[in-house]
């Protein structure tokens, strides 16, 4: 009999941990930019951020698709409306008090491509 095959530890690059994570990589602390980062160590940051997570979530840098979520927005708007690098808390705050109209526009094209995407998923197949 065979003793059993020890468990291998499943790990990320970086970059795919601080997309999970939902903040940009170049804001991390270079300890966390040099390694790899374990599915264990993933579930720890989320469970309980050290000071430097939680500050990032909080105040930014952050990535598109966490300002674009924020902004209640598509990424490809961000994009359209000329937002193509990370955006501070304050920064998205902002342009919330503002509102500017591409921000109305983008909103509104976002919530109907949503509309569409549930009614489609909806629908029985014919």
């Amino acid at each position: 009999m065979s003793s059993p095959k020890p468990k291998t530890v499943q790990t990320m690059k970086p970059a795919t941990a601080a997309k999970k994570l939902g903040v940009l990589l170049s804001a991390t602390p270079a300890e966390f930019q040099e390694g790899v980062v374990s599915r264990d160590e993933l579930n720890e940051l989320q469970s309980t951020p050290p000071a430097w997570l939680a500050d990032l979530r909080r105040n930014g840098p952050h990535p598109k698709q966490v300002i674009a979520a924020k902004l209640r927005v598509s990424i490809s708007g961000l994009i359209r409306s000329g937002i193509t690098g990370p955006l501070t808390t304050a920064e998205i705050e902002a342009l919330k008090a503002e509102n500017p109209a591409w921000l109305e526009r983008e909103r509104s094209v976002h919530a109907e491509a949503r509309k569409e995407a549930l009614r489609l998923k909806q629908t029985p197949d014919n």
